[in-house]
């Protein structure tokens, strides 16, 4: 059975009270208090202060507040199966006390702060400073996520304790209690990787385990993607739309599925960035995530009407999102197809089949444009303009296996056209004697 005793280390007038938590032969820890007493007033029987005054009294019913606590919170945890350290004691002491801890950037979720606070100056890839809005967002919801896991397990997660016990908990917790996708929980598993890296580089000890963390994510065999393709985007041009809102959505469907654009780059455009010349109309954009500056040219003929005589009025992804699927549901875009839902009742991810319109978001968009154009147009062109850096990973986004003949076909009609359009030429050729 666990014991909970109060300790001095000191004779001195201002002695700091010590509190000591035997689980077990093995566990043993030990933490200061935060309390000091003059040690002529404590008393080693009892373990607690003298009853000699009102101060003391005061004392000796804090610690009596703080051995319950620990009693209560010792038990359920262990039951849990809870890690039991010094950092477990000190997080319930300042539990019971509601005190704030300072700021230690040791402790993982400080040093994720840490890296929001100092989001403008940080360097990136390509020596560029700052870090993108996109990006701050994903570190708050990493920390969030991270601050939740703490309350579930009852403890400060430190630097020096992600390894492979920690994390093999983290991932359970993200699967079965949090019901969180795979491929969304493989991506906490990026954000630990990267703020370990960079807390490495500030001289915090890290462990190996964490700067070699791998990320994971659902098998190929596993993914749905859902697309619109070029018929069903003619659909949704030819549908009429009941009210306003839904008709602006509709104009923005159409234009994120030809530009093959993030959400956030699609809605950033405005009429200043589309320009013509010679050969048609063009839409420069900074990518907000790479910082890249990419043109697409724009050929679609109803498009082209939008972007030229009718261009949507500014809105936000979340209405987007909101609206899109009732869109594609009078578009009549219902084919039956297979795909993830979150449950609501239970909060479980289930796949499931439902019309095509239920899984279109605005993620949807640059994937259709992808989709559509691939073989159609060379892969590093399309890769251009959905800002993908490497083949391996663009097709990944579209759920294709590489085309092991696709470069020599490529090569060879390239080689075709080059020697049509060489003139033939005589030669003589001498007659054997």
């Amino acid at each position: 059975m666990a014991t909970i005793k109060f300790f001095l280390q000191s004779k001195k007038e201002n002695a700091q009270i010590h509190v000591r938590v035997s689980v077990s032969r093995e566990i043993v820890i030990r933490k200061s208090t935060g309390f000091v007493i003059n040690s002529q007033q404590w008393s080693d029987k009892t373990g607690l202060p003298k009853q000699t005054g009102a101060e003391n009294k005061s004392l000796r019913n804090s610690l009596n507040k703080l051995q319950t606590h620990l009693y209560e919170v010792l038990n359920d945890d262990l039951a849990k199966g809870v890690l039991i350290n010094g950092n477990w004691l000190e997080s319930q002491i300042n539990a019971c006390f509601n005190r704030i801890d300072k700021v230690d950037n040791n402790i993982f979720v400080n040093y994720i702060q840490y890296m929001i606070d100092n989001a403008s100056t940080k360097e990136t890839r390509g020596g560029k400073i700052g870090l993108s809005e996109g990006t701050i967002k994903n570190y708050r919801s990493f920390k969030k996520i991270i601050e939740e896991y703490e309350q579930y397990s009852k403890t400060k997660i430190l630097f020096r304790e992600i390894n492979k016990s920690f994390t093999e908990k983290f991932k359970t917790w993200l699967l079965n209690e949090r019901r969180y996708t795979v491929n969304y929980s493989g991506k906490q598993f990026e954000f630990i990787k990267t703020v370990c890296l960079d807390a490495q580089k500030n001289d915090i000890d890290v462990t190996v385990h964490s700067t070699t963390l791998q990320p994971f994510r659902q098998q190929d065999k596993d993914r749905y993607i859902h697309t619109l393709s070029l018929d069903e985007l003619l659909q949704i041009y030819n549908t009429e739309m009941p009210t306003k809102h839904l008709k602006n959505v509709q104009k923005w469907i159409l234009i994120g599925c030809f530009i093959g654009q993030r959400g956030g780059d699609l809605l950033s455009i405005t009429p200043e960035n589309i320009r013509e010349n010679a050969k048609g109309l063009y839409i420069d954009v900074i990518q907000q995530k790479t910082g890249k500056n990419v043109t697409i040219g724009v050929m679609q003929d109803y498009v082209l009407d939008i972007l030229k005589n009718d261009f949507p009025e500014p809105v936000s992804l979340n209405k987007i999102n909101y609206h899109i699927g009732k869109v594609c549901e009078i578009a009549k875009i219902n084919q039956k197809v297979e795909g993830y839902i979150t449950n609501s009742e239970t909060n479980q991810t289930e796949l499931i089949l439902l019309p095509k319109y239920n899984f279109i978001t605005s993620h949807s968009f640059r994937r259709s444009f992808a989709t559509n154009f691939y073989k159609i147009m060379p892969t590093p062109v399309i890769m251009g303009i959905t800002g993908h850096s490497q083949e391996n990973i663009f097709l990944k986004y579209i759920n294709q296996r590489q085309d092991k003949d696709a470069n020599a076909d490529l090569f060879m009609s390239f080689f075709e056209k080059m020697n049509s359009n060489n003139e033939p030429q005589l030669k003589v050729v001498k007659r054997a004697q």
